[in-house]
């Protein structure tokens, strides 16, 4: 199955960069180039790609808009930011837009393409040293709302412990051996998580288990 993607930059030379390793691939095929938010909106809306690669400062409508129209829209489309780390304003804003993958603009474009391949199969591409370098600098910051503690009601203990681990970076083969359970058994405690608390992947996962208390910015 052929993975649709539209590329967003305003710069051209990225877009061309990545649309001229993904014309090599067999499983991945850029449908779309947009230059701004808005045009990454109405092109996601037009073509209903698999996974909208997102830069985040553009002039106009800025990805963290952008990201948030695509992911409460109709389609299925799921959103990588291409970013990097010293725009953490942005990346936060991204976060709760509803993004669920960060990119960094100097990675090998071999890993682009498999960060592409991870999202598009359902998976948020958030990985352990990211997610407590994004997540503690988030969560130093003053709330924005009280913490979500009242959504966790209903997720038992060991859920919990699961969420927890998940909040503290860990993959799904950590958490199985921190339990002592199977890796199989470790993702279907992620899956009722994100069924019961209605997230859309593992990134708000993560941000959920910091609002709520569950994972202190020192760890």
């Amino acid at each position: 199955m052929t993975i649709r993607v539209v590329l967003t930059d305003d710069q051209p030379l990225v877009r061309a960069a990545l649309q001229m390793v993904i014309t090599d691939t067999a499983d991945i095929e850029v449908v779309g180039e947009a230059g701004d938010g808005a045009e990454a909106v109405r092109l996601t809306e037009e073509l209903a790609p698999d996974v909208v690669v997102m830069d985040l400062r553009m002039p106009g409508m800025d990805g963290i808009e952008a990201t948030r129209l695509i992911t409460k829209g109709i389609g299925s489309a799921r959103v990588v930011v291409l970013t990097t780390f010293d725009d953490d304003d942005y990346v936060y804003g991204a976060l709760h837009a509803g993004a669920s993958g960060f990119l960094v603009k100097d990675m090998a474009l071999d890993d682009i393409l498999s960060a592409i391949r991870i999202v598009a199969a359902g998976d948020a591409l958030i990985a352990p040293a990211v997610t407590r370098r994004l997540i503690k600098e988030f969560t130093a910051r003053p709330a924005a709302s009280p913490p979500r503690r009242a959504e966790l009601g209903a997720i038992t203990a060991r859920e919990r412990e699961v969420l927890t681990l998940v909040g503290r970076g860990l993959s799904n083969t950590e958490i199985a051996g921190e339990l002592c359970i199977s890796i199989a058994t470790a993702k279907t405690y992620l899956t009722r998580l994100l069924a019961k608390l209605d997230a859309r992947d593992r990134v708000q996962l993560v941000i959920l288990a910091y609002e709520a208390g569950l994972v202190a910015t020192s760890q």
